[in-house]
């Protein structure tokens, strides 16, 4: 979309909150996102704005159709950018970014159900709690349920009429106390389910409710005088109080919480959002998301895209979330808190501690990863990185051009593989249907020349195409790439030379590299070798052009004859300067005299 198209549309924009979504060819969905005012927040994609990042231009370039939807509130604009985004999965959206898999502790929906752990969610009734990063606390939990609760591990269908008809036998696990035989009807399935229910609540952090039921149940058998049962709760409680000690309690009065913090790095690219469960007075779990930004993102916009998907992975039904910076509530039944003091302020501030060590980590190894990488591979990793490539460039194309006052105009194209020379593949071109000196006349024929014989063969793209030259020969280069249908295939820039300037297509803002950058050093030793090879094919050109437009008149004398006097006597100053025998000795008698005759040389 242009700036113009946008003034074609400002006039319907109105000012209330809504979704809006940037549509590309085929109608494919690019970039969703929300707006408290969606005049002001599509105004801000056009214009001259010097700190949007190329993606975001790019995005904006991309589109072909603006479309918007108009909603009631603010809270209504980000729960349905939030379903949208699930929808679609647009490219330009923030990203999730895939992490290894992490386990589950599920329920599952049955007769006598069993207690697992499980990798991946099932749409079976069964609960799943988690995903637990941190396996020893899993495992932890497992432990504490079989202590406490002697639930079945087998497979066995534990239907009613199975278990009245008799078709099973009590396994090692009844003898060995681990179960109670609810295969042969020796526990009811009304007394299974209640601990079920409390395996629910230890799993939901809620230890309160399940020393509640235990005490209960100690207090009954000690009144039944059933002392040796009473002990054996006893020593569940134990159980529990020692696992309780465990986790970090914060403050018995916190009842149930979620935290929420962010960090993000230097360059922009990725979030990392922390978040902490709380139950009970004790933090029961704790992630961290990783966010890979597509375009320019807030920090809040990031925060409650996290929330919204954290909440909803872990099954979170807490109204009351602690965040680091004032945020609009999504939901009307959450209240969204900004912590100042006290022990709310101290977990607020460990979710931060968490957040950042996680960026520091992330940080960590992958200085680690580029380290064990050779030299090249580092090169191009940054290169990749300082222009915003999608793949990396391990082959580079550069383009000159090279003319005498428009006399004799060449090309050349360089090729570097894995940033280096590679010279065999280096082509130059004679400059075919420009006449006069038109630099992008020229550029535009070449490339169109190199990449229809590409395609024609079949031979992979380059992933970067660089052009010397400013905003013209960009444009020049753009136009044939388009007109091969691969302008979206590749990355082409232009080098200008004055300020070593980097302009990307149909961007006006150009982006200056450190002089002491690798990326900008591979780019000009790119350019300083198709201006050289360039430069080396235009004299050379012109040399026999030259040769061919004076000695080529005279009668008799064919081009071989004169590549060979040129050859013996470097240029046709010094045939003239030659004696009548030396240029006897290279060419006979005969063609001498046509060559004095000619020249009138005495």
């Amino acid at each position: 979309m242009t700036t113009a198209d946008y003034q074609a549309l400002l006039p319907s924009l109105p000012e209330l909150p809504g979704i809006y979504r940037f549509i590309g060819t085929d109608e494919e969905i690019l970039y969703i996102g929300k707006a408290k005012s969606l005049k002001k927040r599509i105004a801000s994609y056009f214009g001259e704005k010097k700190d949007m990042r190329r993606k975001t231009r790019m995005m904006v370039r991309s589109a072909v159709i603006l479309e918007y939807t108009i909603v009631d509130t603010e809270q209504d604009a980000l729960l349905l950018e939030s379903t949208l985004i699930k929808k679609h999965q647009p490219r330009y959206n923030v990203a999730l970014k895939h992490s290894r898999p992490y386990p589950y502790i599920c329920i599952k929906n049955e007769p006598f159900p069993r207690v697992m752990v499980l990798y991946n969610i099932e749409k079976d009734g069964s609960k799943y709690f988690g995903p637990y990063p941190s396996r020893s606390r899993m495992y932890t939990l497992i432990d504490l349920i079989k202590e406490l609760f002697k639930l079945r591990t087998c497979s066995l269908n534990l239907f009613r009429n199975n278990i009245e008809q008799g078709k099973f036998k009590v396994c090692l696990e009844y003898h060995i106390k681990n179960c109670k035989g609810p295969c042969v009807g020796l526990e009811s399935e009304a007394e299974y389910n209640a601990k079920i229910e409390q395996v629910s609540n230890i799993l939901k952090g809620h230890l309160a409710s399940v020393k509640r039921f235990l005490k209960e149940q100690m207090q009954h058998f000690a009144e039944e005088m059933e002392f040796e049962k009473a002990a054996e709760i006893k020593i569940q409680l134990d159980a529990i109080e020692k696992y309780q000690g465990r986790s970090t309690v914060v403050n018995a009065n916190i009842r149930d919480v979620d935290v929420f913090s962010i960090a993000t790095d230097d360059e922009g690219e990725m979030a990392y959002v922390n978040y902490l469960k709380v139950a009970e007075g004790s933090i029961i779990n704790t992630y961290t998301l990783e966010l890979l930004q597509n375009l320019d993102s807030e920090k809040e916009d990031l925060l409650l895209y996290a929330i919204q998907v954290l909440r909803e992975k872990f099954q979170s039904i807490s109204t009351e979330v602690l965040i680091p910076f004032e945020l609009v509530s999504p939901w009307s039944e959450v209240k969204f808190v900004v912590p100042q003091i006290g022990d709310k302020k101290k977990l607020m501030e460990l979710s931060e501690k968490n957040a950042q060590y996680f960026l520091e980590q992330q940080r960590k190894q992958a200085l680690a990863k580029l380290e064990k990488k050779t030299q090249t591979e580092q090169i191009l990793e940054l290169m990749k990185k300082d222009l915003q490539l999608d793949e990396l460039p391990t082959h580079i194309e550069c383009f000159d051009n090279s003319n005498l006052q428009g006399t004799n105009p060449v090309s050349s194209c360089v090729v570097f593989k894995n940033a280096k020379p590679a010279k065999r593949d280096y082509r130059h071109y004679h400059v075919k249907t420009v006449e006069g000196p038109n630099d992008f006349a020229t550029m535009e024929e070449v490339v169109l020349r190199r990449y229809k014989r590409l395609l024609e063969e079949g031979t992979p793209l380059p992933q970067l195409i660089i052009i010397d030259g400013g905003k013209g020969q960009l444009s020049a280069a753009v136009n044939s790439l388009k007109a091969l249908g691969i302008f979206e295939r590749v990355t082409v820039i232009g080098i200008a030379k004055r300020l070593e300037e980097i302009y990307f297509a149909e961007d006006p803002l150009p982006i200056l590299l450190s002089k002491k950058s690798y990326t900008l050093k591979v780019i000009q030793q790119a350019r300083d070798e198709a201006h050289r090879f360039a430069i080396t094919f235009h004299r050379d050109t012109r040399s026999k052009n030259l040769a061919k437009t004076e000695l080529n008149e005279i009668p008799g004398i064919g081009e071989k004859t004169a590549q060979k006097l040129l050859t013996h006597f470097g240029s046709v100053k010094k045939l003239k300067e030659a004696t009548r025998a030396e240029i006897e000795v290279q060419v006979g008698e005969k063609m001498t005299d046509k060559i004095i005759e000619y020249f009138n040389l005495i």
